[in-house]
């Protein structure tokens, strides 16, 4: 019998609990929401680093043959990711002046780190 090879969305998903655990555990963050997804798109993770509410996409690349995972998050990416925030604050009833923040977390093979106010 074969093992059980994942499909994308399962490592997404296996790498998205790894990036909340080092949010949680080493950065102190308050994990709010995991794969918050609206018709306008999808964010990752939605937590709190003290009082600023943070956006955050995870990504992952086994190495960096291909450019850093970051590079990953395109222009076209980021926007979902913003119009998805803005729905979350609505459907929250968050007052305008929530101070709010794009955060990438980058997994480089077993290389993890935040990148805020990533865009």
């Amino acid at each position: 019998m074969r093992g059980h090879e994942l499909n994308n969305r399962e490592k997404g998903h296996q790498f998205e609990l790894i990036a909340a655990a080092y949010l949680r555990n080493s950065l102190d963050y308050d994990i709010l929401e995991m794969n918050y997804a609206k018709k306008t798109g999808e964010i990752d993770i939605i937590g709190r680093e003290g009082n600023i509410l943070c956006f955050i996409e995870v990504k992952y690349r086994k190495t960096s043959l291909y450019g850093s995972p970051e590079e990953a998050v395109s222009i076209s990416k980021q926007l979902k990711i913003r119009k998805t925030a803005q729905f979350y604050l609505w459907e929250q009833d968050l007052p305008e002046d929530t101070e709010i923040r794009f955060d990438v977390v980058s997994i480089l093979g077993n290389r993890i780190r935040l990148i805020r106010n990533a865009f």
